[in-house]
Parts: C-alpha cells; structure tokens; sequence
C-alpha cells in the first residue's frame, strides 16, 4: 500500500463533503431513511471525475426501474411469501444476466434495477400497503446522494482519466515497441518462447484494461471528452498490434530456419526497427520505409516458391506495422491534447470493429442461477426462523451477490464485503451508543463522522482496500441510520448487523457450491469458444471480415490473459498460442472472402480446405490434420496456376498463412510441378 498522495486526500474529502451534502439535505426534505443517500455516495464515487458521471444516469435508471417492479411485486405476492421470494430472486437474476453481458457502464442500469428491487421489496414485507411511497423515497434518497457525487466530482479538483491514458499508454508503447524490434531482429537477439508469451499476453490485457479509462474519458466535464473519440480506435489499435508482429515474427523465424531471408530485407528491419524508437509521427519516414518494401514484395508467378509467399507476407504484415505505429502516434497526440482525429487514419480496417465485444451467455446465465438460488436461500432462513430485521439478509445477500458477479470465484470478494460489514458494525455500534447522543447537531454530527468516512474514502483510493472502504462506508451508514431524531436502540441494531453478515455469509456459501470457477476453467472455456469461432468461421459462418473476427477473438485473448498470469507455467503453455489462433482466423476469413473469385480447380480446391478446416480445429480430422495439410497444398498448387489477379495474390498469401499457422512445424511447402495430376491422383 503506497501512502496517500493529495490527490487522494483531494477524493477522500471531497467524497465525505458529498456524503454530508447528501445527508444534509435528504434531512431537510424529511426523507424518512436519509443515511441511504449517504451510503449512494460512496457506492457512486471514483476516483476519476468521468469514471462517477458515467455511472450516475444509469444508476439513476436503475433505480427507478427496480422501484417500479418492487411497486407491482410486493403488493400482489406479499401474501404468498414463497412466490413473492421467488419472483425478486427471478427479477434479480434476470437483471445480473443482463448486466454482465454488457462491459460497459450501462451495465450498472439492470444490476440497480435488480437489486434495488430487493433493497426495498424485502423490507415492504411489513407494511405492504405503504410500498407506493417507500419506493419513491429510496428511489429519492439514491436519486440524492448520486447526484451529490456526480456534483463534487464534475466541480471540486475533477481528476481527468486523459493523464493516465497517457501514462499507461506510453508504457504499453514501450513495451510494445520493445517486443516488435525483438521480432524484426528474431534471429540475432531470440526471445525465450515463455518469456514472449507472457509479454504478448500482459499487452493484451493491458489494452483491455484502458476499457474503463475509455468511458470515464467520455464522461468528463474537463474538456478533454473530445478525446474520447480517438480513443475506440486506439484500443483497437492496440490490440491489432499483437497478431500482426507475431505475423511478423513467424515470417522472419521461418525465411530465417529456410536461410532465405535477403539481405537488403535484413538492412529494412534493422532501420525499421530503428524508426520505431523515433519520436513524432514522421509520414515522410514511414513513405520511404514503404517505398522501400515495394522493391522486395515479390511478384508471385506461376507455381511460387514456399520462400516467396512467406516474403509476399512478410511485406504485407509489414506495412501494417508502419501503419499501425503512425497511428498509434497521431492518436496518442489527440489524447494528449484532448482533440478528436479528423484525419484518415492509415490503418483504416479497425474502423468497422471498434465496437465488437465478447458476450458469454452461458457464464452470465450461470451467475443469474448462482444469485437466484443464493437468494432463496436467505428467504428460506427469513421465513423460517421469523426473524425481525431479518429482511437484511436476502436484501445484502443480493447487492453483494450483483456486486461480484463478474468475478471467476465472486465468494472470497463477498466474504470480505462481509467483513467490511462486520468492521463497519463495529464502528457504527461505538458511534451509535457512545457519541452520537453527545452531538445535538448537524455540524458535530459530519464533525464526528469525518474521521471514519474520510479513512473510508483513502481506502477507496488503493485498489486493494477499495472493497473494504466501499463496503464499511455503506454498510456502517446503513447500520447507523441516521435520521431526523437519535434512537439508539441495541436489539434492531444487533438484528440488522447479524442479518446482514449472516445474507453475505449464506450468499458466499451457496456461490461456493454453485457458481464459483477457477482461472483456469474461465481461461479453457474462453479458448475452446474461440476454437469454435474459428471453426465457425472456416464453415462460412459468424463475422463477416477478419478483422472482426480478429477484434472478437482478441478481446478474448485479453480476458484470458490476466487468468494465465495466475496459472503455473504448464497450464499456460497447454493452451497453446491464442495469438496464432487469431492469425489463423484473420486468414481463413481473407481466404473465404476471395474465394468467390475463384474459379475451376482453384476454388474447388480452396473448398476442400475449408471443408476440412473445421474438422481439424474441432479436433475431428483424420490423421492428425495431415489431410487438411495436403488439402492445403493442393489449394496453394491449384491457386498458382489461376489468372494473375489482386484475388489471387491475396488468396496465396491468406493460405500461406492458414498453413504457417496450423501447421508451423510442417515442412516446407514445395509447388509440384504438375499439379493437376496430382489432384486427380488424390
């Protein structure tokens, strides 16, 4: 744990001044629970100014929603305990699956809807008749203290997300950059296979993770929203960069292994190399650096060379590189200088993908399951026993349920929100009973909270303790409960305090037994369902250009990643390379494309290997692939000899790579020289 800076004082302040405004006025306006406004603050508030806006509106969303439906529920089903369980179990549920196949902050619209339904259903139970107005003033009180948040973010010391764009993306160039001159130099300075994969993968997932950053730049009030625009493209960008350079690594690794890499190709790497470590754009550079690929790019005659059509796509992979490196530069400058690009961008196919997201329904529909059966349960001990207060059981059990549920075992992250329950009880009970009834004030009572709520805030700044902050500061201003009067009475406050640890504790239990996943099942899982794409794609089907495979296949990589870096090394190397999985599907959806202008032996050739291609992805095909790898030779012979054409080349190269990247330790392919009596023999 680093030490506070003041910028984390600048958020614990302000954050406590939020909550007291919250508090203030929810008690002016004679809400009947002004403390939950309070407790919205804290659960509302980040650190980054854009990070709490983009929430609020969905969060204010939510809330009405999940208000309306405990408005319809709780009323007609209160005199059937069971069935009105079970519909808010099923409501919460259906919310949480809804929310986690969004990534986005609109996710937080169904998870509030979800589980506000439950925050003020489970305690109308008493007094059903009053719901109406119940609904309205918790949907009031949250409605107040996110609005309190989302002010003293936008107008007190607003902390850009741009700055730290920039910080973290200059690393990730440079780390980047680091590994693409390694590539371009494979065969003087070779990197250790494990040593590049968990470079490859930490670069991955460091590009999904400005996600976040991304959308709280959007929502910023500093000016610097305007930079959100170059913003989709470059995470796209970014990701981009991991396929290509590993392109260009295997081409360089095998001309190297055949001895025939050229001279003045070694001469362009090296100075490429040297270009990229340069600062600034410099179009100038990159047109004499592809001027000068153009004199190497071979023309593919008839019947070419296996060394020719690694060379064709070691050219075209590297213009991409060029690309992608002028790109990546101009769109960092607009970042910097909080400007939307208004130029072209070089690499121009990225533009049609930034928008593509992984959605895994089966997972999502398994955590809905988990929360609902987690949820009965508490109600199953409420109805039971009849315990008094004992409605904050299954009302805590689903807030801390929703709250986890992205997570691969969400029960050690309930069970310390528990424990933050259980610290925050402790605290409130020395307030509550020992100096609350000393303040006769609102001035000395935000005087004699702020040591607690200020300590919570500094918590929330260091992403360790942030759970830990987050959840005492809720749970102790729901425990204390604030109100228009002190009534310190120990057996309500005990109830609720044993009742709430006890929802968490059951809802823990029950994940435990039904939802909880370790790294390595979420990371095989994601594995084997891009295998499925890729096969999905060989048989015509899914995405429609290879980038957008490419873009959905990447966004897995980067969700697998930060799980392999918790795995030992040989359950990570037993994956095999995620990014020649997403080379491969690049390539077969190039090769599918121009198969259309195929005609003869040719395309009936091309669709012989694409028959075959989904078999050996799925693990299917005879003999180990081998007749996927003579199908492939066959479409590479049978291409050859088609008219020269830009569908032909493009052809070539996309089966060049097909065959580089399922069978990288095959030999050499060699053209045979006459090829249609090889078909017919086959």
């Amino acid at each position: 744990m680093t030490l506070p800076g003041w910028r984390d004082w600048a958020f614990a302040l302000k954050t406590y001044a939020a909550a007291m405004l919250a508090l203030f006025l929810a008690l002016w306006i004679d809400l009947p629970r002004p403390y939950w406004a309070l407790g919205t603050v804290y659960i509302t508030s980040q650190v980054l100014s854009g990070a709490t806006r983009s929430k609020a509106v969905y969060r204010v969303c939510g809330t009405i929603l999940g208000a309306a439906v405990s408005i319809v529920l709780v009323p007609n089903l209160v005199n059937a305990p069971v069935l009105l369980s079970l519909a808010i179990a099923f409501w919460v549920a259906l919310c949480l699956y809804v929310a986690l196949l969004d990534r986005t902050p609109a996710s937080y619209l169904p998870m509030l809807a979800g589980y506000t339904a439950a925050l003020i259903g489970f305690p109308a139970v008493d007094d059903p008749g009053a719901i109406f107005d119940t609904a309205v003033a918790r949907a009031e009180e949250i409605s107040l203290g996110i609005l309190c948040a989302s002010l003293a973010a936008t107008l007190i010391l607003p902390q850009s997300a741009a700055p730290v764009i920039a910080g973290r993306l200059d690393l990730w160039l440079g780390e980047a950059r680091a590994w693409t001159q390694a590539a371009l130099a494979a065969a003087r300075a070779p990197r250790t296979g494990e040593a590049d994969s968990n470079l490859r993968l930490r670069l991955a997932s460091d590009a999904l993770g400005l996600d976040a950053l991304g959308h709280a730049l959007r929502n910023e009030a500093t000016g610097a929203a305007r930079a959100a625009e170059a913003f989709a493209p470059l995470r796209q960008h970014m990701l981009m960069v991991l396929p290509i350079v590993a392109a260009v690594a295997d081409r360089v690794a095998a001309l190297e292994q055949l001895d025939a890499l050229p001279a003045r190709v070694r001469a362009f790497l090296s100075d490429l190399a040297v270009w990229l470590a340069e600062a600034g754009e410099d179009p100038d550079g990159a047109a004499r650096l592809r001027g000068r690929i153009e004199e190497f790019d071979p023309v593919l005659g008839q019947r070419p060379a296996w060394t020719a059509l690694l060379l064709a796509s070691l050219a075209a992979r590297l213009r991409d590189v060029i690309d992608l490196r002028q790109d990546l530069r101009a769109l960092r400058g607009h970042l910097e200088v909080g400007t939307a690009p208004e130029a072209p961008l070089a690499f121009a196919y990225t533009a049609r993908v930034r928008g593509i997201r992984h959605r895994d329904h089966g997972l999502a529909a398994f955590s809905a399951f988990g929360v609902f059966t987690g949820l009965l349960a508490c109600c199953a001990l409420w109805i039971a026993t009849g315990w008094p207060d004992g409605s904050a059981a299954p009302m805590m059990g689903a807030v801390a349920c929703c709250l986890f549920a992205a997570q691969d075992d969400p029960a050690p992250q309930i069970l310390g929100f528990a424990n933050s329950a259980l610290v925050g009880a402790l605290v409130a009970g020395v307030y509550l009973f020992a100096i609350l009834p000393l303040a006769t004030s609102f001035e000395m009572l935000a005087l004699a909270v702020a040591p607690a709520l200020i300590l919570c805030g500094l918590m929330m700044t260091q992403p360790r303790f942030a759970p830990m902050g987050m959840g005492a500061a809720l749970n102790g201003a729901t425990l204390l409960a604030l109100q228009n009067g002190y009534s310190g009475d120990f057996a309500p406050f005990a109830n609720s305090v044993v009742a709430s640890v006890v929802g968490m504790w059951i809802a823990a239990l029950v994940t435990r037994l039904i939802r909880s996943v370790g790294a390595g099942w979420s990371a095989n899982r994601l594995v084997r369902i891009n295998r499925r794409s890729l096969a999905a794609a060989a048989a015509g089907r899914g995405a429609a250009h290879g980038l957008e495979l490419a873009a959905l296949m990447l966004d897995r990589v980067g969700l697998i990643a930060p799980r392999l870096a918790t795995l030992p090394a040989e359950a990570s190397a037993a994956m095999g390379d995620l990014l020649a999985d997403v080379r491969v599907g690049i390539n077969l959806v190039e090769v599918r494309r121009v198969r259309r202008r195929l005609t003869g032996a040719a395309r009936a050739t091309v669709d012989q290997a694409l028959a075959l291609a989904p078999l050996h992805l799925r693990g299917q095909a005879g003999r180990s692939g081998a007749d996927l790898l003579v199908a492939l030779d066959d479409s590479l012979d049978a291409v050859a000899e088609a008219a020269p054409s830009a569908e032909r080349r493009a052809a070539l190269i996309g089966l060049a790579g097909l065959r580089r990247g399922l069978f990288p330790d095959a030999p050499a392919y060699r053209p045979a020289p006459a090829s249609i009596d090889r078909r017919r023999a086959a």
